[in-house]
Protein backbone atom coordinates (compact mmCIF):
# COMPACT_ATOMS: atom_id res chain seq x y z
CA UNK A 1 0.00 0.00 0.00
CA UNK A 2 2.76 2.28 -0.20
CA UNK A 3 2.22 3.47 -3.45
CA UNK A 4 -0.81 4.31 -2.43
CA UNK A 5 -0.09 7.26 0.02
CA UNK A 6 -1.14 9.81 -2.56
CA UNK A 7 -4.82 8.81 -1.73
CA UNK A 8 -4.12 10.27 2.22
CA UNK A 9 -4.77 13.98 0.08
CA UNK A 10 -8.22 14.62 -0.54
CA UNK A 11 -8.35 15.97 -4.10
CA UNK A 12 -6.52 12.51 -4.86
CA UNK A 13 -8.95 11.03 -2.73
CA UNK A 14 -11.94 11.94 -4.46
CA UNK A 15 -10.29 10.87 -8.00
CA UNK A 16 -9.76 7.69 -6.70
CA UNK A 17 -13.59 7.49 -5.73
CA UNK A 18 -14.54 8.37 -9.52
CA UNK A 19 -12.46 5.74 -10.86
CA UNK A 20 -13.80 3.20 -8.23
CA UNK A 21 -17.21 4.15 -9.16
CA UNK A 22 -16.87 3.95 -13.11
CA UNK A 23 -15.08 0.29 -12.81
CA UNK A 24 -17.72 -1.00 -10.27
CA UNK A 25 -20.50 0.09 -12.42
CA UNK A 26 -18.26 -1.25 -15.41
CA UNK A 27 -19.00 -4.73 -13.57
CA UNK A 28 -22.30 -4.31 -12.70
CA UNK A 29 -22.90 -4.06 -16.48
CA UNK A 30 -20.93 -7.10 -17.67
CA UNK A 31 -22.58 -9.17 -15.55
CA UNK A 32 -25.86 -8.71 -16.18
CA UNK A 33 -27.64 -11.45 -18.55
CA UNK A 34 -30.10 -9.73 -21.17
CA UNK A 35 -32.20 -12.75 -21.37
CA UNK A 36 -35.62 -11.76 -22.32
CA UNK A 37 -37.12 -12.19 -25.86
CA UNK A 38 -40.23 -12.10 -27.66
CA UNK A 39 -41.01 -13.19 -31.05
CA UNK A 40 -41.12 -11.52 -34.06
CA UNK A 41 -43.84 -11.15 -37.07
CA UNK A 42 -41.77 -14.60 -38.58
CA UNK A 43 -41.27 -16.52 -35.80
CA UNK A 44 -45.05 -16.42 -34.33
CA UNK A 45 -46.59 -19.93 -35.70
CA UNK A 46 -49.00 -19.15 -38.16
CA UNK A 47 -50.38 -16.95 -40.87
CA UNK A 48 -48.91 -17.93 -43.26
CA UNK A 49 -52.25 -17.77 -45.50
CA UNK A 50 -52.92 -14.11 -46.94
CA UNK A 51 -56.49 -13.16 -45.03
CA UNK A 52 -58.53 -11.51 -47.38
CA UNK A 53 -57.60 -10.44 -50.90
CA UNK A 54 -55.54 -7.86 -52.09
CA UNK A 55 -58.42 -4.93 -53.69
CA UNK A 56 -62.07 -5.38 -53.35
CA UNK A 57 -62.86 -5.53 -49.54
CA UNK A 58 -62.50 -2.20 -48.27
CA UNK A 59 -59.92 -3.09 -45.47
CA UNK A 60 -56.45 -2.66 -45.67
CA UNK A 61 -54.10 -4.66 -47.69
CA UNK A 62 -53.23 -7.33 -44.95
CA UNK A 63 -50.29 -9.91 -45.69
CA UNK A 64 -50.45 -12.17 -42.93
CA UNK A 65 -53.08 -12.74 -39.39
CA UNK A 66 -49.70 -12.75 -37.67
CA UNK A 67 -48.58 -9.38 -38.41
CA UNK A 68 -47.83 -6.69 -35.27
CA UNK A 69 -50.85 -4.48 -36.00
CA UNK A 70 -53.38 -8.20 -35.11
CA UNK A 71 -53.65 -9.38 -31.94
CA UNK A 72 -51.98 -12.83 -31.09
CA UNK A 73 -49.27 -11.29 -34.06
CA UNK A 74 -45.40 -10.64 -33.15
CA UNK A 75 -43.69 -7.29 -31.39
CA UNK A 76 -42.30 -4.83 -33.64
CA UNK A 77 -39.06 -3.78 -31.45
CA UNK A 78 -39.58 -6.06 -28.86
CA UNK A 79 -36.27 -7.28 -26.35
CA UNK A 80 -33.46 -9.67 -28.07
CA UNK A 81 -30.78 -11.45 -25.73
CA UNK A 82 -28.12 -9.94 -26.23
CA UNK A 83 -24.45 -9.45 -24.76
CA UNK A 84 -23.08 -6.27 -23.51
CA UNK A 85 -19.77 -6.04 -22.61
CA UNK A 86 -18.53 -2.22 -21.59
CA UNK A 87 -14.82 -2.02 -21.31
CA UNK A 88 -12.46 -0.89 -18.94
CA UNK A 89 -8.92 -0.72 -19.26
CA UNK A 90 -6.63 -2.86 -16.88
CA UNK A 91 -4.65 -0.19 -15.29
CA UNK A 92 -7.85 1.42 -14.12
CA UNK A 93 -9.04 -1.51 -12.84
CA UNK A 94 -6.45 -2.29 -10.88
CA UNK A 95 -5.96 1.09 -9.62
CA UNK A 96 -9.73 1.19 -8.59
CA UNK A 97 -8.96 -2.34 -6.92
CA UNK A 98 -5.97 -0.65 -5.03
CA UNK A 99 -7.58 2.21 -4.54
CA UNK A 100 -10.88 0.49 -2.49
CA UNK A 101 -8.51 -1.98 -0.67
CA UNK A 102 -6.38 1.26 0.62
CA UNK A 103 -9.92 3.18 1.32
CA UNK A 104 -10.77 0.33 3.55
CA UNK A 105 -7.51 -0.04 5.38
CA UNK A 106 -9.16 0.15 8.48
CA UNK A 107 -11.11 -3.12 7.99
CA UNK A 108 -7.77 -4.90 7.63
CA UNK A 109 -7.54 -8.25 9.96
CA UNK A 110 -4.08 -9.74 9.64
CA UNK A 111 -3.50 -13.86 10.24
CA UNK A 112 -0.86 -16.44 9.42
CA UNK A 113 -2.38 -18.23 6.62
CA UNK A 114 0.29 -21.10 6.92
CA UNK A 115 -0.81 -21.59 10.57
CA UNK A 116 -4.68 -21.30 10.05
CA UNK A 117 -4.55 -23.63 6.94
CA UNK A 118 -3.16 -26.28 9.28
CA UNK A 119 -6.96 -26.25 10.87
CA UNK A 120 -8.46 -27.16 7.61
CA UNK A 121 -7.77 -30.74 6.97
CA UNK A 122 -11.21 -31.67 7.03
CA UNK A 123 -14.31 -29.66 5.94
CA UNK A 124 -15.84 -28.26 8.67
CA UNK A 125 -17.83 -24.92 9.34
CA UNK A 126 -17.10 -24.84 12.87
CA UNK A 127 -13.39 -23.36 12.62
CA UNK A 128 -14.44 -20.81 10.39
CA UNK A 129 -17.15 -19.57 13.10
CA UNK A 130 -14.40 -20.22 15.70
CA UNK A 131 -11.62 -17.94 13.66
CA UNK A 132 -14.26 -15.20 13.20
CA UNK A 133 -14.88 -15.30 17.22
CA UNK A 134 -11.34 -15.29 17.49
CA UNK A 135 -11.32 -12.09 15.72
CA UNK A 136 -14.04 -10.67 17.49
CA UNK A 137 -15.84 -10.50 13.96
CA UNK A 138 -20.30 -10.45 14.93
CA UNK A 139 -22.03 -12.75 12.51
CA UNK A 140 -24.17 -9.72 10.98
CA UNK A 141 -20.94 -8.51 9.03
CA UNK A 142 -19.86 -9.42 6.03
CA UNK A 143 -16.42 -10.85 6.07
CA UNK A 144 -14.10 -11.52 2.75
CA UNK A 145 -11.23 -13.45 2.98
CA UNK A 146 -8.36 -13.31 0.96
CA UNK A 147 -5.77 -16.11 0.59
CA UNK A 148 -3.12 -16.11 -1.44
CA UNK A 149 -3.41 -19.28 -4.18
CA UNK A 150 -2.68 -21.65 -2.04
CA UNK A 151 -2.39 -25.87 -2.05
CA UNK A 152 -5.33 -26.35 -3.87
CA UNK A 153 -7.13 -28.74 -0.88
CA UNK A 154 -6.85 -25.94 1.74
CA UNK A 155 -8.47 -23.31 -0.55
CA UNK A 156 -11.14 -26.11 -1.25
CA UNK A 157 -11.65 -26.89 2.01
CA UNK A 158 -11.78 -23.95 3.43
CA UNK A 159 -14.64 -22.73 0.49
CA UNK A 160 -16.78 -25.53 1.29
CA UNK A 161 -16.44 -25.22 4.83
CA UNK A 162 -17.29 -21.46 4.55
CA UNK A 163 -20.28 -22.14 2.09
CA UNK A 164 -23.28 -22.17 4.25
CA UNK A 165 -22.04 -19.02 5.98
CA UNK A 166 -24.27 -16.06 3.94
CA UNK A 167 -21.86 -13.59 5.38
CA UNK A 168 -18.32 -15.31 4.56
CA UNK A 169 -16.91 -14.57 1.20
CA UNK A 170 -13.48 -16.49 0.26
CA UNK A 171 -11.13 -15.53 -3.07
CA UNK A 172 -7.92 -15.90 -3.97
CA UNK A 173 -5.38 -12.54 -4.96
CA UNK A 174 -5.40 -13.42 -8.73
CA UNK A 175 -9.55 -13.53 -8.56
CA UNK A 176 -10.22 -10.64 -6.40
CA UNK A 177 -12.72 -8.01 -7.87
CA UNK A 178 -13.86 -4.39 -6.81
CA UNK A 179 -17.55 -5.88 -5.87
CA UNK A 180 -15.99 -7.63 -2.85
CA UNK A 181 -13.69 -5.47 -1.46
CA UNK A 182 -17.00 -3.03 -1.37
CA UNK A 183 -19.40 -5.01 0.12
CA UNK A 184 -16.59 -6.73 2.46
CA UNK A 185 -17.07 -5.22 6.39
CA UNK A 186 -13.95 -6.88 7.44
CA UNK A 187 -11.05 -8.03 4.84
CA UNK A 188 -9.51 -10.85 6.20
CA UNK A 189 -5.96 -11.75 4.73
CA UNK A 190 -2.23 -12.07 5.53
CA UNK A 191 0.80 -9.72 5.00
CA UNK A 192 1.98 -12.31 2.06
CA UNK A 193 -1.72 -12.08 0.07
CA UNK A 194 -1.16 -8.14 0.59
CA UNK A 195 1.93 -7.72 -1.14
CA UNK A 196 0.83 -10.23 -3.88
CA UNK A 197 -2.24 -7.69 -4.46
CA UNK A 198 0.18 -4.75 -4.15
CA UNK A 199 3.02 -5.88 -6.83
Amino acid sequence: MENLKFLDNLEEKKKAIGIIHRVYITQLKNSRKYTASTKTKSEVRGGGRKPWKQKGTGRARAGSLRSPLFVGGGISFGPKPRIVNKKINKKEKRLAILSALYLKKNNFLFLNEQEFAKSFETIKTKTILNTLKTLKIEKTKKVLFLLTTPKVSFYKNFWLSSRNLKNVEVTTTESLNLNQILNADYIVLSETSLSLVNS
